[in-house]
């Protein structure tokens, strides 16, 4: 299996739908397998003009606007929609890209954007997210003509129609977080996809013998879980080009190489090659300057093709 690249993108920073939907149709013509969003109401370090964008009415709009490149959240806060409301609108994205929709659920993290917007922050989480993922995959599940039910500490539905149906079978659900114990063994419940976040290189293959020790005691195997990772990207076909793409997004060098996907050509496949024997299959490139098409293009040319 080829290491499968996909693009990921932080609107919040500041970016139009136009320019986003630039970004997605690029990902698709690049030939890159997904376009992914973070799910943020607030900017960080930054002005963040024009203005937050809502992933959940974005990736509806790139739904009509590409035709084949998969779409989803790098992930959506469970703080933000109620789940039964969240389950609709994420089967109705699916229904309008024709089934290409992937659906990534954390805890949330940004206090300032809740404040910001009025939107409650309680400061114990995850009892959240687990009753969200058992009511959205649950709502998801039920058979047509048959109703749903759920009574939880957080949330109570009573004879939903579980209605609409996303046009997939099954929607992928990505999971990702560094808890000990019970993260795993909650992708392990409900995930597709197991992602790490920004995480330290030499961090990754230990964290997924962890996933795989969680699958196992829940009865599933290795290969029924993707095994994916986000990090920051930066290449240049010299240190002139790769200085001005780390002076763009305001970061060094150095510290781009060492956390991040970085260098130049010879370098950034190297390290992906680092990743894939570490075993992950996947990987999110985070892509912080919006406006550098030649950026995905150099990656897609030069990169991708010494992955195998």
């Amino acid at each position: 299996m080829t290491l499968d690249l996909r693009i990921f993108t932080e609107p919040q920073q500041g970016a139009t739908y136009d320019d986003q939907l630039a970004v997605a149709r690029a990902t698709e013509q690049l030939g890159f397998s997904a376009f992914f969003r973070s799910d943020h109401y607030l900017a960080m370090g930054v002005d963040g003009l024009p203005g937050p964008t809502d992933a959940w009415t974005t990736l509806a709009g790139l739904a009509r606007d590409t035709s084949t490149v998969r779409l989803g959240t790098l992930v959506s806060s469970a703080t933000f929609r109620h789940p039964g409301v969240l389950a609709i609108q994420v089967a109705q994205v699916d229904q309008m890209s024709g089934g290409r929709v992937e659906f990534g659920l954390g805890t949330g993290w940004y206090q300032a954007e809740h404040s910001a917007y009025g939107i409650p922050f309680p400061d114990k989480r995850f009892g959240i997210l687990e009753e969200q993922l058992a009511v959205i995959t649950g709502l998801w599940g039920t058979p047509a003509g048959e109703t749903f039910s759920f009574s939880g500490e957080h949330y109570q539905l009573t004879d939903s129609p579980a209605l609409p149906k996303p046009t997939q079978t099954k929607i992928p659900v990505l999971v990702g977080g560094g808890g000990a114990r019970r993260t795993p063994a909650l992708a392990a419940k409900y995930g597709d996809e197991y992602n790490q976040a920004f995480p330290k290189i030499d961090t990754v293959g230990p964290r997924i013998k962890v996933i795989e020790k969680a699958l196992s005691d829940a009865g599933r195997g290795p290969e029924s879980m993707v095994q994916s990772v986000a990090l920051v990207a930066a290449v240049g076909q010299d240190e002139a080009e790769l200085a001005k793409r780390a002076a763009a997004i305001g970061r060094e060098p150095a510290e781009l190489r060492k956390h991040g996907i970085a260098g130049t050509v010879a370098e950034v496949a190297d390290r992906l090659k680092t990743l894939e024997a570490a075993g992950i299959q996947r990987v999110y490139l985070q892509i912080l300057d919006l406006a550098d098409l030649d950026h995905l293009d150099l990656i897609a040319r030069e990169v991708r093709t010494q992955l195998g």
